[in-house]
């Protein structure tokens, strides 16, 4: 940086408070954090930058939530190696800009006298995950220096061309040389002396030397920088006390536009909050201050370009966290949102109409395209070794494309839960009363987003669906449900929200996909289609806007409602292949077996939790995750069954009896005790129970659990809440009376399970937290922030619905 653009940052300066920050005190039990904190602030475009302290590795780093994904990070170590524990010196920030640079500046204290600081990684939040997945930056700094290894593939390519022609695509990049391209694979660190104190900067420019991404370090009068190196710094304080830094982080990357309440939330949502906030009693500003961190969380997350899915982890568009976190959030949200959602999932749509899971842009989308890049220089040297001329010709131009906009973003197309998503989304907002039909029909014929108006996109997505799930509809047979693409030749990819490694057991075909989403995407379609023809969008409007649609499913659904309506009973009837019932007696020899496989404590815990319980005190009966290859059920008990709970609409009166008993089967399992099923006191529900699972699944789950036995899901939980309430609110009219006697009892029972796993997940202490995991300690569960958690995220921000409809909740 220019002492110029240094003193002009300096000018334009101002203090800036933390929006949020975790633990908090008065609402976080700090002991389940172990030390971990966060903070997050605005920048001078309203920029959302966590800055989060992780003392299991002395991690320090900087999400910047701006339009190019951006982090940067360090990890502090005493002389010793060992993890320095770090805090903040002041309790405010100062953020500046000047032109497009801008900056944050805020204090960092070390509990040491003598530190040293390396493993600086300054790019995309993607390239910090992945950093961090694979451990990274707990080795020690003389092990191998990182590097991003699709950037260091895409500077070997070049080195690999002729003379010439490696000269062009240098200039394309902005590099004089070879050289001075492979120096931007690594950050750069200058040391300098300022009178009695120190500064160090750190610095990494794009490589396409678009864009810059600096740390700078500041040191205290009297302080030493010794030893500045390639890849370390070491600092020593001349106090002899702990060390002080200030810190300032520096980006010139394009901004996003934030929304604010205002525009995110209903009136009545609105009402409500104010409401909250005039409780004059101790539990009512409590409850107030939890809302209002909420509220602030979401609307950190919320921006006119997109809604991030959540910080530190994913802070850029996921398709699926957008449409699920709208389902939920629409007795709260704004009709504007549910537009602006749909939009920009259209806006995204593959050429078939598949649903983009996420974007890749900034660094992430440099990796991704500096290896579509090495692939085509490799079939042009081998095209050119082959003399084929006009064919490596044309390589080579696609190649220089490539560099030309090596930042371009690129969509990822793998999942496939959220094809069946949309149009659930779609068919609420159409079927909203409260919305004029002619701004749905404004909105569906709008041409401003490109590539032609919105409703010849959402006509190709729709068509979609109802090709995929033609097969099954025809012949309802295992084999025809929808399966996840092939990894290799012997495992499938979890290409749905349970998406590790783990996540569906290993399965070819899920359960939520399968059982839940395809049969309401149908029903979307059914509510769809005489939706648009009330707006005026008959099916001769629908041929010409989309003439492509020409003899596909959806085509014969518009002429023939009566074959849709089939299809979705057909569907409907899916979950039968995933059913598992288990008596007593094999219920309690595989939960014996598995917990032999426990640590002792662990499993002297869950037997007293068995017996407080009474259990197993009668079968069980249960949807499992997936079915295997063989089309056989993987026996693991889950939380998928609260999205079916959420999105079926609530039983009829008298003729719902069998209705009624397939929801009282689906909430069972949340309420028996784990290992049993999936209750935990003090907790929640666990996402997943791996207990009557073959051996092989426990070992997955060990070694990945993200989605398994240790952890409890907040989107999972809020699910449950709003499909329990939304059966609950079923059962009664306008005047708050129960429609039938006979539903009294069906109602107590939900009622007993909402306030049962209310009180459990409450009594965590995490329920803001993406995921949260447990200790057991001295026979004791002790609720524990999950080590890769978001701290906050979009589909966990849907609790403010789950407040707000519960106030409204008759009581049966």
């Amino acid at each position: 940086m220019t002492a110029a653009l240094a003193l002009s940052l300096l000018l334009q300066a101002a203090q800036a408070a933390p929006v949020l920050a975790f633990p908090e005190p008065g609402l976080d039990d700090s002991s389940a954090y172990q030390g971990y904190q966060t903070r997050f602030y605005r920048d001078s475009k309203r920029n959302v930058v966590q800055v989060y302290l992780d003392p299991r590795g002395g991690r320090a780093v900087h999400v910047w939530a701006n339009a190019a994904n951006e982090s940067a990070a360090f990890t502090v170590r005493d002389r010793a190696g060992r993890p320095v524990r770090l805090g903040w010196g002041a309790g405010t920030a100062v953020v500046a800009d000047t032109g497009t640079v801008r900056s944050l500046e805020y204090r960092l204290t070390a509990a040491a006298p003598h530190v040293e600081l390396g493993w600086f990684v300054l790019g995309s939040m993607r390239m910090e995950r992945d950093f961090q997945y694979a451990d990274r930056h707990l080795l020690p700094f003389s092990a191998p220096p990182f590097r991003v290894a699709e950037e260091s593939l895409l500077v070997a390519a070049i080195a690999r061309l002729p003379v010439e022609e490696r000269r062009r695509h240098l200039t394309l990049l902005r590099a004089g040389s070879l050289e001075r391209l492979r120096e931007r694979l690594h950050p750069t660190i200058v040391a300098t002396r300022v009178g009695a104190a120190w500064r160090v900067r750190i610095e990494r420019p794009s490589l396409d030397g678009r864009n810059r991404l600096a740390i700078e370090l500041r040191t205290g009068p009297g302080d030493a920088v010794l030893r500045p190196s390639p890849r370390t710094v070491a600092i020593r304080s001349g106090s002899g006390g702990p060390v002080s830094l200030v810190v300032r982080v520096v980006s010139d990357a394009q901004t996003l536009t934030p929304l604010d309440r205002d525009e995110i939330f209903n009136r009545e949502f609105r009402d409500f909050l104010a409401a909250a906030a005039r409780a004059g009693d101790s539990a009512g500003v409590l409850r107030h201050r939890r809302l209002e961190r909420q509220v602030r969380a979401v609307e950190l997350l919320s921006t006119r370009e997109k809604l991030m899915a959540g910080l530190p982890n994913f802070a850029t568009y996921f398709g699926r966290d957008m449409m699920m976190t709208a389902l939920m959030m629409r007795p709260v949200w704004s009709a504007a949102m549910s537009e602006h959602v749909i939009a920009s999932v259209l806006r995204k749509l593959g050429p078939g109409g598949a649903v983009s899971h996420e974007e890749a842009l900034g660094g992430q989308a440099i990796r991704e395209n500096a290896v579509a890049y090495d692939s085509l220089v490799t079939a042009y040297l081998r095209a050119a070794t082959a003399s084929r001329g006009p064919a490596g010709d044309s390589l080579l131009q696609r190649a220089r494309d490539v560099l030309r906009n090596l930042q371009a973003t690129r969509e990822n197309y793998h999942m496939i839960d959220d094809e069946y998503q949309l149009p659930v989304l779609e068919a609420r907002y159409l079927a909203d009363a409260a919305v004029p039909s002619d701004r749905k029909r404004a909105f569906l014929l709008d041409t401003t987003d490109g590539g032609g108006p919105r409703l010849a996109r959402m006509l190709r997505e729709l068509a979609l669906v109802a090709d995929r799930t033609r097969p099954y509809a025809a012949d309802p047979l295992p084999r025809n449900l929808l399966s996840f693409p092939r990894r290799d030749s012997a495992h499938w990819r979890a290409a749905s929200w349970r998406d590790s490694d783990a996540g569906y057991a290993g399965g070819q075909f899920a359960m939520d996909v399968n059982a839940i989403w395809a049969p309401q995407a149908l029903e979307g379609i059914a509510t769809i289609l005489p939706a648009l023809a009330a707006l005026g969008l008959d099916a001769e409007v629908l041929d010409s806007v989309a003439p492509d649609l020409r003899g596909t499913a959806l085509a014969g659904y518009v002429r023939d409602t009566v074959s849709l309506r089939r299809a979705i009973r057909t569907w409907r009837g899916a979950r039968r292949h995933f059913e598992v019932t288990l008596g007593p007696g094999e219920i309690r020899e595989r939960v014996r077996a598995r917990l032999r496989r426990l640590p002792e404590e662990e499993r002297r815990y869950w037997e007293s939790a068995m017996a407080a319980a009474g259990e197993p005190r009668d079968s069980l009966t249960f949807l499992a995750l997936s079915l295997d290859s063989d089309r056989k059920p993987i026996p693991v008990v889950n939380t998928d069954p609260a999205t079916g709970l959420f999105l079926e609409d609530p039983p009829p009166g008298p003729a719902g009896g069998a209705d009624r008993e397939v929801v009282l089967r689906d909430v069972a399992p949340f309420v028996r005790t784990f290992p049993v099923a999936l209750f935990a006191a003090g907790l929640g529900p666990l996402v997943a129970n791996d207990a009557y699972a073959p051996p092989e699944i426990w070992e997955r789950f060990r070694k990945d659990p993200y989605h398994g036995p240790r952890v409890v899901w907040g989107r999972e939980v809020n699910l449950l809440f709003l499909g329990l309430a939304n059966q609950i609110a079923g059962g009664f009219d306008a005047s708050g009376r129960i429609v039938d006697p006979e539903l009294r009892p069906y109602l107590h029972a939900l009622n007993d399970a909402l306030r049962r796993t209310l009180a459990a997940v409450h009594g965590s202490g995490l329920e803001h937290n993406e995921l949260w995991s447990y200790r057991i300690e001295a026979g004791s569960l002790l609720p524990t922030r999950y080590g890769t958690s978001s701290d906050i995220q979009l589909w966990n921000g849907t609790n403010l619905a789950v407040q707000f409809v519960l106030s409204r909740l008759p009581r049966p």
